[in-house]
């Protein structure tokens, strides 16, 4: 591993990185990303375990869009990261290792999620503008996509206001009109983000476990998702989506390499 080749190829992109030993619960399986803050603003924190000693490089770097690829290569094959600046902050993103993925331009089109693609094909969206965060197909607010869903409309009961949007404990996305329909319910604690079965929470409502008596929510998972209105976050302009638009995530969940990003936006 050439330590400082990765430091000048961040440096590149206008931010600092570390790489370093640590023991800690993210590093123990190879690599671990991370963006860290400290005195001197935020930069990328790249570690790994002790006996663990992945190869990582950079793959391809892009100043002018402050993004580069960085890869590590493991005894599980090789993992890709699209690190890089959105908006207000720097983040980390796993790219799913079923694409063919070897520059920034593949890495972005590698998270797009399928209906994404599509409606940029039908649309007929130049491909200048695919990877804009706005453009006639979608807007993207960090890792969600809104796609807009024409003339469909709902029930006044079904609308939630200032609804929050996220993934597992990041800081939530809040829309001022959401709509979720279908999916699987589940019952949903700070300790469980993701949300548990209706068999497992029985079986925890039913012995003597400290976790009877947290504040549980029900939820439903991978419903389909729709919002309406403005959506908010700290890290990122607010969007106004005019009409309701679908919800999709980028395909970061589907790649192994994820369990390596200890980042959460």
């Amino acid at each position: 591993m050439n330590t400082m080749q990765i430091k000048r190829q961040f440096a590149k992109i206008g931010v600092r990185s570390i790489v370093r030993l640590d023991e800690s619960r993210f590093a123990r399986t190879g690599v671990a990303i991370d963006v860290g803050r400290d005195g001197e603003g935020e930069f990328f924190d790249i570690a790994f375990g002790q006996g663990s000693r992945p190869e990582v490089s950079v793959v391809d770097a892009q100043p002018r869009l402050r993004h580069l690829l960085l890869m590590s290569r493991e005894a599980d094959g090789k993992h890709k990261f699209l690190c890089g600046h959105d908006e207000r902050h720097w983040f980390v993103a796993a790219v799913p290792e079923r694409a063919s993925v070897s520059n920034v331009k593949t890495a972005f089109e590698a998270l797009r999620p399928r209906a994404a693609t599509n409606r940029l094909l039908r649309r007929k969206v130049k491909r200048k503008d695919r990877n804009r965060r706005r453009n006639e197909a979608f807007l993207r607010q960090g890792e969600w996509f809104f796609i807009p869903a024409g003339e469909q409309q709902f029930p006044e009961l079904l609308i939630l206001r200032n609804e929050p949007l996220r993934r597992g404990s990041g800081k939530p996305h809040i829309c001022e009109e959401l709509v979720r329909t279908g999916g699987e319910m589940v019952y949903v604690s700070p300790q469980h983000p993701n949300g548990i079965s209706p068999q497992r929470y029985r079986k925890i409502m039913s012995g003597n476990s400290k976790l009877r008596h947290l504040p549980w929510m029900v939820q439903r998972r991978n419903p389909g998702v729709f919002v309406r209105g403005k959506v908010r976050h700290a890290d990122h302009k607010t969007i106004v989506l005019d009409g309701w638009h679908q919800v999709l995530m980028n395909t970061e969940t589907e790649s192994q390499a994820m369990r390596h990003v200890a980042f959460i936006d």
